[in-house]
């Protein structure tokens, strides 16, 4: 098994698993790196989250604590968050260098733009979570009553706010995903802007089901750029077919 070589790499079996180890410890360590410094630059990243809380609710925005080991859990979790964030670019790079030596000259060179326009539009993607997540948190709040004292668990707030900057980020990327079908012609831009119908009815689906918190301004401040970018993608897939 490890003689058997891949034809498009040049590559063994067991070279091309050694080089998928490389990577991933080369994105081991960017996480941990980032992750320790996240840990000690802790105060500052919990204050910068907690700002969208103080905002919808101002000078009642403190966290309840009832587990003596929930500060260590919220250190502990913010610390990998920040970690991964920040070392996004070193893991997409990564992932990229893994997957380069199996595509044509003409694919490569499109790789650099593509880990580029995915770093922009994931960070896009969390910018616009962290904005919108107030107004969502507002929006929990006054749907419950005004009877509710609010006073959240710091983890269960810090879980709601990762995951949905998380799955921002990742639908921002939808636009990305589409072009490179497009390069690789699975699907055309005819083909999309004739589906286009279906394609807003999913998008705005897919907006209500994923968003975290459930309420209708954060799915359309998901839905409306997702939308935006489907047809954005049509038109760079057009000029890089001419």
């Amino acid at each position: 098994m490890a003689k058997f070589r891949r034809a498009e790499t040049g590559m063994t079996l067991a070279e091309h698993l050694a080089e998928l180890r490389h990577r991933f410890l080369i994105m081991a360590i960017a996480i941990a790196v980032f992750g320790v410094l996240g840990f000690i630059f802790y105060p500052n990243i919990l204050k910068l989250l907690q700002d969208p809380y103080c905002s919808a609710v101002p000078g009642h925005c403190k966290f309840l604590v009832t587990n003596p080991l929930d500060g260590l859990t919220l250190r502990v979790k913010i610390a990998f968050f920040g970690g991964f964030l920040v070392s996004s670019p070193i893991i997409l790079w990564q992932m990229w260098r893994f997957v380069t030596p199996g595509l044509k000259a003409r694919e490569r060179r499109y790789i650099i733009p593509f880990v580029t326009a995915s770093l922009v539009f994931f960070s896009a993607g969390i910018v616009l979570a962290y904005f919108s997540f107030g107004h969502a948190i507002h929006f929990l709040k006054s749907i419950g009553g005004s009877t509710l004292m609010t006073e959240y668990n710091p983890n269960q707030y810090l879980t709601l706010f990762l995951l949905m900057m998380f799955i921002f980020g990742l639908m921002f990327l939808f636009p990305v995903v589409l072009v490179a079908l497009e390069l690789a012609r699975v699907i055309t831009p005819s083909q999309l802007l004739r589906g286009w119908r279906y394609a807003v009815i999913a998008i705005v689906i897919a907006a209500a089901v994923f968003t975290p918190s459930g309420d209708p301004l954060s799915m359309g401040a998901l839905a409306v750029p997702l939308i935006i970018f489907y047809f954005l993608a049509i038109g760079v897939g057009k000029l890089l077919h001419r």
